[in-house]
């Protein structure tokens, strides 16, 4: 029997991106030179058109200055993320 995880929760990925421009005043515009990544891109993440590459969420945590774990933590909300390996538990 095959058990998958549960689906993550992209809604909180992408509140997070906007809570934290939001907190720092930023518009589009200005993450967008900060990132280095299109506008038309970040505002399509952010309204849940498209979910970004794992590059592009890289650079957006580089711009807001906090670790991705930080942003990708919230995939995990309204369920327990996976539990640490044990540590003679091969990964």
């Amino acid at each position: 029997m095959t058990i998958f995880p549960p689906d993550p929760n992209l809604t909180a990925l992408r509140l997070e991106l906007a809570r934290l421009r939001s907190e720092r005043g930023w518009t589009y515009d200005e993450l967008a030179h900060r990132t280095g990544l299109a506008r038309r891109t970040l505002i399509e993440i952010e309204q849940g058109r498209t979910i970004g590459s794992l590059k592009t969420w890289h650079a957006i945590a580089h711009a807001l200055d906090v670790p991705v774990d930080h942003l990708f933590a919230r995939l995990c909300e309204g369920h327990e993320p996976p539990a640490e390996p044990a540590p003679d538990r091969p990964v």
